[in-house]
């Protein structure tokens, strides 16, 4: 049956049917393989962003990585895509699959615009990364001073304890390189009210680490203010 119904048929016709099936298969895959709205904000293509949420599109939506739209764009720093997220309601507080937030990962990542946005739409100052630190610890660590002067405005605690037993001010010490952005950072943690005194898990100070470091701007700073 199958050969008298292709021999029944001319090869024009026969060759029409094939395209027309071509056809319909090749628009089958590009509808089942649009790009989400995750990809598009990761993308930092706006006006696509804004056609999906016309349409009705999940602004909580996840991928593979549990991300978010709104943590994708945040990982792209697509700043204009995020505003328009934050603004037609993403969590800001949302995790992926290792334990960020759009807010911690622009914290960490010293994301200025994206973290004051973050801020002004209900980021939870006590929330934890992975390492069971807040977004100061990171911040410190990386020398994102503004980000740094952020988070203690916006009344973070400076001395919170992570996992290793560190507090941002340790960290911006032991991880940090001594040059002057470090500097700036152990000043600005210290006038927020840092305990320059606050050993680690192991017993060190601040200034006990800073001198194994040889760090000879920051120990300066740690005496003036008062350490031991």
């Amino acid at each position: 049956m199958e050969n008298s119904f292709v021999n029944s048929k001319s090869p024009l016709q026969y060759l029409l049917i094939l395209s027309i099936s071509l056809m319909f298969i090749s628009t089958s895959f590009a509808s089942s393989h649009s790009p989400s709205l995750v990809e598009v904000a990761e993308q930092g293509d706006i006006a696509a962003v804004k056609q999906a949420l016309d349409q009705g599109a999940n602004i909580e939506q996840r991928d593979k990585r549990q991300r978010t739209p709104l943590m994708a764009a945040t990982n792209a720093n697509q700043i204009e895509v995020a505003r328009l997220l934050i603004d037609s309601g993403a969590d800001v507080n949302a995790r992926d699959s290792i334990e960020d937030s759009p807010y911690l990962y622009a914290g960490a990542r010293g994301l200025q615009e994206i973290l004051v946005m973050t801020l002004n739409h209900g980021a939870d100052l006590k929330s934890l990364n992975r390492y069971g630190g807040t977004a100061l610890i990171p911040a410190a660590e990386r020398g994102h001073v503004e980000t740094v002067q952020t988070l203690i405005d916006a009344g973070i605690e400076v001395d919170y304890v992570n996992r290793l037993g560190w507090t941002a001010l340790i960290e911006a010490i032991v991880l940090g390189d001594g040059s002057d952005k470090y500097a700036q950072i152990v000043t600005k943690l210290i006038k927020g009210g840092a305990d320059v005194n606050l050993a680690d898990g192991q017993g060190d100070s601040p200034l006990a680490l800073a001198t194994q470091k040889g760090q000879r701007n920051i120990i300066e700073i740690l005496k003036s203010a008062g350490a031991k």
